[in-house]
């Protein structure tokens, strides 16, 4: 069976290079270069990609011997209904390993119809350095390598302000955008660069934040014999991902006209402010696993999918999200844009094609309800003068889930240090006599280095804990739990 590459896609289309992509990994392909795609077959756009490789490893290689083509697989449900489409990508046409062809990566800066520079090189990508040189080849860290590459096409053009790009990290960092032009011109005013250079780099190029949404479980190794029997051909670059996408963009000096994603029925967001997106991921998608874990698991579920399909755990999902996590989030957006968000969210959960064991969300559990869930509950408190129910079960069920107990059954438990120790230490005293249930509760809502506050001066809070750890300890978690559903 013959691999795929031009020979099994003989009239692939030529497009003008229009974007300079740093990162070739899973997410990305299926993700920023799977809407490329959709672009240029909707005729909204039309342009491609050189893809570089941020690192000395990489898929430059796998790419360039397929001639940039590749399979996306798409599974999920969409309105209650599971959905299953493929295609091929052929947006890729340029592959670029710094670290073997420094010479080639500065000519790319030299295209002149570049307009877009798109990037993932994970969270720890986009760092400063202040000792990285810029004359290495290549420099070492990512704002590095964008330095001399926008330096290079500076140069090379004389300084000419229409040459500049938008620059559009995906990295999942708190305001990317900002942090990489942050890097970039800081590391620039480190080698001393000419003032002409410093204006244009902020002049003439666009940094934008973003926030970027789509679970994407990479190549399917154990179905990929399914795959290449329906196909017909060998693809060592498959990627797999779920059907809902969400690229929120932050619209400076006109991105939105570059990448029309509504007239491919994209689900691309151009906002002035990134924030209330952020939050309502945050909240609802993250917060909801969050919340779920100790209670499902305390229950004997397992996985998402099988909370999920209980109809006892569907049932306090959804008092959350209604009652709660919508009441106190309304301040950032509608009701209905947040219900919307929910109903997208729930058929993820239930994507048939992803095991998400339970256990794997429930690493760093403690810090996550803080990030993740402490926020919506103080802002409930605010509005309705007391601590959202359901909340508050999923935070008494955290607690007797750090006992490390399942029936019989020893919990693996996965958290910091600190608090491994502190979990160990108020449930040695509980088992010995020496602490009641009241004291671990009072204890664990008074860890302020954590909460950044002590949770026992919200009214009734304790009290109300004490009384459900009591209740999920003496009754077991599934009579506990019908007292709130």
């Amino acid at each position: 069976m013959k691999a795929l590459n031009n020979e099994i896609l003989p009239n692939r289309k030529e497009r003008p290079i229009k974007i300079v992509q740093f990162g070739e990994g899973n997410f990305l392909r299926a993700f920023v270069d799977w809407m490329i795609q959709e672009l240029n077959d909707a005729g909204v756009y039309n342009g491609n990609i050189a893809v570089v490789q941020p690192q000395p490893f990489g898929r430059v290689k796998e790419l360039a011997e397929q001639n940039g083509l590749y399979t996306v697989i798409q599974e999920g449900v969409q309105n209650n209904e599971f959905v299953s489409k493929s295609q091929i990508i052929d947006s890729i046409s340029e592959f670029i390993d710094p670290y073997m062809n420094f010479e080639a990566y500065l000519q790319l800066a030299e295209v002149e119809t570049l307009e877009l520079m798109i990037s993932n090189t994970t969270e720890a990508g986009i760092v400063l350095d202040e000792s990285d040189s810029i004359e290495a080849t290549p420099p070492k860290t990512f704002p590095g390598k964008v330095l001399a590459f926008l330096l290079h096409r500076y140069r090379h053009f004389n300084g000419d302000l229409t040459k500049g790009l938008y620059i559009v990290p995906c990295e999942l960092i708190d305001n990317n955008g900002d942090e990489l032009h942050r890097c970039v011109k800081r590391l620039a005013e480190v080698h001393h660069l000419e003032e002409g250079f410093m204006t244009w780099l902020d002049e003439a190029n666009t940094f934008t934040n973003t926030l970027v949404d789509r679970i994407v479980p990479g190549y399917p190794a154990k179905r990929i014999e399914e795959f290449t029997n329906q196909f017909g051909y060998l693809d060592k670059n498959m990627v797999l991902g779920e059907v809902f996408h969400l690229w929120v963009i932050e619209d400076r000096n006109g991105i939105s006209s570059v990448l029309k994603g509504a007239e491919a029925n994209l689900n691309i967001l151009f906002v002035k402010d990134i924030k209330p997106y952020k939050i309502r991921k945050v909240r609802i998608l993250n917060g909801l696993h969050t919340l779920m874990v100790p209670v499902s698991y305390l229950y004997g579920i397992d996985t998402v999918g099988e909370t999920m399909n209980d109809d006892l755990m569907l049932t306090f999902l959804n008092h959350t999200v209604e009652d709660e996590m919508i009441p106190a989030t309304e301040r950032y957006l509608t009701a209905a844009e947040l219900r919307q968000f929910a109903k997208e969210v729930y058929d993820r959960f239930n994507n048939p094609r992803v095991r998400h064991e339970l256990m794997s969300i429930a690493l760093n559990s403690t810090s996550k309800f803080k990030s993740r869930l402490l926020p919506t509950a103080l802002d409930y408190v605010e509005r309705f003068g007391k601590f959202p129910t359901h909340i508050e079960f999923s935070l008494a069920s955290l607690l007797v889930f750090f006992r490390g107990k399942r029936g019989t059954e020893v919990i693996a438990l996965q958290d910091e240090a600190d608090f491994l120790e502190f979990y160990r230490n108020v449930w040695n005293r509980y088992e010995a006599g020496t602490a009641t249930v009241r004291d671990v509760v009072t204890e664990f809502l008074g860890m302020e280095d954590h909460w950044e506050m002590n949770l026992n001066e919200i009214p009734n809070l304790t009290d109300e804990l004490t009384a459900i750890v009591e209740d999920i300890l003496s009754d077991g978690m599934e009579t506990a739990l019908k007292k709130v559903c």
